[in-house]
């Protein structure tokens, strides 16, 4: 059985083909540069994330002790293609202040799932991290994928927020999905698919435009209040419901 964005089951893909996996390249914008991963990027990670252990809570590993430490796991952890991991640097300082990854790649569903994000405090109270996820879905649906994923620790409600705020669809909770640094985790799953996405396209737009944020950066219009319209359902711990 198959599905298409803007019909039902059994719905034909005439024409579809699957995308290429994301390239080891780097991705502009305006505020954000992405960078493929590098152990050399570990000193000003780390520097970033001092003091904020609660950045890495729901990932299965950190934090890293030293500068030194963090360069080994990157070494190993940013050799393979799936995740593949980038810096988000910041274009106004110059510096590394988060990273993130494309994961559970599958051309062959057209299927990319966004995560492994760390963002220090910095980075998360700017335009940055959330051009740095528009980069990542712009070029995933500019590709020819069908669908963008994001997960996370049903506890997390904060990544729960993020989702909701980009856009992307509540799909449910996988119950008992993982055991992570010895606990259980339930997985909360988020999705946007590519007919949805000009409209979010054109919402993210709307929220980067300069024009959009005061002398101070602050933004005029939020996001979310962009985005809203054009969930197909709503979280409900959130306080949502059917959309």
């Amino acid at each position: 059985m198959t599905a298409t964005g803007d019909g039902g089951p059994e719905a034909p893909l005439a024409g579809w083909r699957p995308p290429p996996p994301p390239p080891r390249a780097a991705l502009e914008g305006r505020w954000v540069r992405l960078e493929p991963l590098l152990p050399a990027h570990a000193p000003a990670l780390h520097a970033a994330f001092a003091g904020d252990d609660a950045a890495w809570t729901f990932l299965p590993y950190g934090p890293f002790a030293s500068a030194g430490d963090y360069a080994a796991w990157i070494e190993g952890a940013a050799a393979g293609a799936d995740p593949l991991f980038f810096a988000l640097c910041d274009r106004t300082t110059g510096r590394p202040g988060g990273v993130a990854a494309f994961l559970r790649i599958q051309p062959a569903a057209g299927s990319i799932e966004l995560g492994h994000i760390v963002l220090s405090a910095a980075l998360r109270r700017g335009r940055a991290a959330t051009e740095a996820w528009y980069l990542m879905m712009d070029w995933a649906f500019g590709a020819g994928y069908r669908r963008f994923e994001w997960k996370c620790d049903a506890r997390n409600l904060g990544s729960r927020r993020a989702a909701e705020r980009l856009g992307l669809s509540y799909e449910g909770v996988f119950r008992q999905a993982a055991v992570v640094k010895g606990r259980n985790r339930d997985t909360a799953w988020f999705a946007a698919i590519d007919s949805e996405w000009p409209a979010l396209r054109a919402a993210f737009g709307r929220w980067l435009d300069p024009a959009n944020f005061d002398a101070e950066g602050r933004q005029r219009v939020p996001l979310s209040a962009l985005t809203a319209p054009l969930l197909a359902a709503r979280d409900p711990a959130l306080g949502g419901g059917p959309a």
